[in-house]
């Protein structure tokens, strides 16, 4: 535990640091203003009121830490991704990360310390409560559960990555070799190999605190029983963080996924409940998305998210704002389509269908497509790869039936999320032209709004979930989707139904120019209207409550029934198997005796001998296949 604190320190200082500069940076050059986002609670009536002056850097983007955090994470990641086509990410590249920090602080060092002045006077309620879930959660990435990957594939690839970087045609060794994602690489530059020891593995760790600090908020929307669509988010981003509590130390690409869209959609939605009106904080957040890409390539439809900052941009005709955004996109995919290439020889593995480049490391297309396929079905739950184009009405009654009750519950749930937006869109249609036709008779029509922000986020959601479910609808691949498309879909239609109706925004200011006024009946309707969707808002308020004790209770149970007095200095380390060895062109090489797994001791390995030539001298000169 205390090698996972202290690692988390260094992690904190740069990541904080980098993001800081890269943010300054742009900044800069496109200056921001925005609303301050913070909500003004009016205890007695029960509701929240967004105000907003103007004010730099004041929006949840920019203004709170989590942003330099994760900018940071996202900067170091990509960084060393391009350090990984030159050389191993070890001693030399954390060397340049803190030689990088320190020039940070010394170019920008007034204005850097205005930023940390804040945190040395922090709300102490808020300060313990971070600091306790900080130690909760590095006890839990101190011990729990490898996963079965991590022995497959997720170990020997962060040991490439740490000893020589990329290697050409390295996926030949072993197809799983070739998945390439940035989440490999984060975790080799922490991994504080090159110290001689073991081979540590916060990052995912690390990223899951980060979210409960994000997900923090609710609690204020708990007491005072008013639920935004961003707070199911994060409820179902809680639920997510307790399941993976005792497997969080494992450097699984699936968590790095999922927990970053959480990220990307609970921050989008905060800005859309502000009414923030800049483009720059919803820009960085695709920015992010596109990052998210490299994690793990089935998230590639968070992308959609850029439609929003897209029309506006194109709207707007700001065209070198545009450039900018568009630049930071492809630097930050480039070195993850590279290492595709030079890993693989496909700029995209294991799918076949672009196929630019003609090397001769590349991996047989054959292999590839098989690769594809058995990925496919493993997902629908099946082996036989001859299955793979079944029809979907054939085998999704029978994945279903695979699911656990609450995972059952939960994608009926998203996909009765699916249909309500389509009502919700055919809504907008309505609301769309009535409020022309109120516009030409000199009406405004203020209720039953949704923000182009919010459907936006509803649509990529849905979307994203519907993906999923019809190509490799494995839980772990793809969960993220199916939490987040009923509880941002629902969220907005229940934010629009109980808060807006409780507000009193029932009627048109053209409706009250032509009544005068409204009858004592019509007052009375309104406020038992008003109570009841009050009476619902906190009973949904008192359900999500329920609910996080609930899981803080199973959270508390598990952690007290699996304690044992060890990992208090020393991470677990790896799993280690049992292997032998077998030699290629004078070079050992490991299997494992049984099973498919090598773990991170054995190296270089691979599930079965491979049958590959070398391209040069050494394991460094890269493979290709020897047929």
């Amino acid at each position: 535990m205390l090698s996972v604190i202290l690692i988390w320190i260094y992690m904190g200082i740069t990541t904080f640091i980098i993001g800081y500069g890269v943010l300054r940076v742009i900044t800069r050059h496109l200056p921001y203003y925005a609303n301050v986002c913070a909500g003004k609670i009016d205890t007695e009536a029960g509701d929240r009121h967004r105000t907003g002056r103007e004010g730099k850097h004041s929006c949840p983007m920019i203004q709170n830490v989590d942003a330099y955090f994760m900018c940071g994470l996202v900067c170091v990641t990509v960084c060393a991704q391009f350090y990984s086509l030159f050389a191993g990410v070890g001693l030399a590249a954390n060397v340049v990360l803190c030689v990088l920090c320190v020039l940070t602080v010394l170019v920008d060092g007034r204005a850097f310390a205005e930023t940390i002045r804040p945190l040395a006077h922090p709300d102490m309620l808020r300060f313990c409560v971070v600091f306790a879930l900080f130690l909760l959660f590095a006890y839990g990435t101190s011990r729990g559960i490898i996963h079965y990957d991590t022995g497959l594939y997720h170990a020997q690839s962060i040991r490439w990555m740490e000893e020589y970087g990329v290697v050409k045609g390295l996926g030949n060794l072993h197809c799983r070799l070739a998945y390439n994602s940035s989440s490999f690489a984060l975790s080799a530059l922490y991994s504080m190999a090159f110290l001689g020891g073991q081979s540590y593995h916060c990052a995912a760790g690390w990223l899951a605190f980060l979210l409960t600090a994000v997900c923090l908020p609710i609690g204020k929307s708990l007491r005072v029983r008013r639920l935004l669509a961003s707070d199911f988010a994060r409820l179902m981003c809680v639920y997510y963080l307790v399941n993976i509590f005792d497997e969080m130390i494992s450097p699984a690409s699936d968590y790095f996924m999922v927990l970053l869209a959480f990220y990307i959609v609970i921050k989008w939605l905060d800005l859309s409940e502000c009414g923030e009106r800049a483009i720059l904080p919803y820009a960085l957040l695709c920015v992010l998305g596109v990052f998210l890409m490299t994690v793990k390539l089935s998230a590639a439809l968070i992308l959609l998210l850029t439609v929003y900052p897209a029309c506006r941009l194109i709207r707007e005709k700001k065209w070198g704002e545009t450039g900018v955004y568009l630049g930071l996109g492809i630097v930050t995919a480039l070195p993850f389509f590279i290492r595709n290439v030079v890993i693989s020889g496909w700029l995209v593995y294991p799918f076949t269908q672009i196929d630019l480049f003609d090397v001769v490391w590349k991996i047989p297309r054959g292999l590839a497509d098989y690769d594809a396929r058995e990925i496919q079905v493993w997902g629908r739950g099946y082996t036989d790869v001859t299955q793979f184009d079944m029809p979907m009405r054939e085998w999704l009654p029978g994945w279903f039936r695979t699911l656990a009750g609450s995972d059952k519950v939960l994608v009926l749930g998203a996909a009765a999320a699916v249909f309500a937006l389509l009502a919700e869109g055919v809504y907008l249609v309505w609301r769309w032209r009535k409020r022309r036709r109120a516009a030409a008779d000199g009406a405004v029509i203020r209720h039953g709004e949704i923000s182009p922000a919010l459907f936006t986020a509803q649509a990529t959601v849905a979307g994203s979930f519907l993906f999923w479910l019809c190509t490799s609808p494995l839980i772990r691949y793809g969960c993220v989707w199916v939490y987040l498309t009923a509880a941002v879909v629902f969220g907005g239609i229940y934010e629009l139904v109980i808060h807006c109706a409780a507000d009193g925004r029932g009627a048109t200011a053209g409706f009250r120019a032509q009544a005068g006024r409204s009858s004592a009946g019509e007052q009375n309707d309104r406020a038992e209207n008003r109570g009841w969707r009050l009476a619902a808002g906190r009973a949904v308020s008192v359900a999500a409550a329920l609910l996080l004790l609930y899981k803080g209770f199973a959270l508390a149970r598990e952690i007290t029934g699996s304690y044992v007095n060890d990992y208090w200095i020393v991470q677990k380390d790896y799993e280690a198997y049992e292997t032998y060895a077998y030699e290629i062109e004078g070079v050992t090489f490991f299997c494992p005796a049984a099973g498919d797994q090598t773990g991170y001791d054995s190296f270089p390995s691979s599930p079965a001998e491979a049958d590959i030539r070398f391209l040069g001298d050494g394991i460094g000169d890269g493979f290709q296949a020897a047929d």
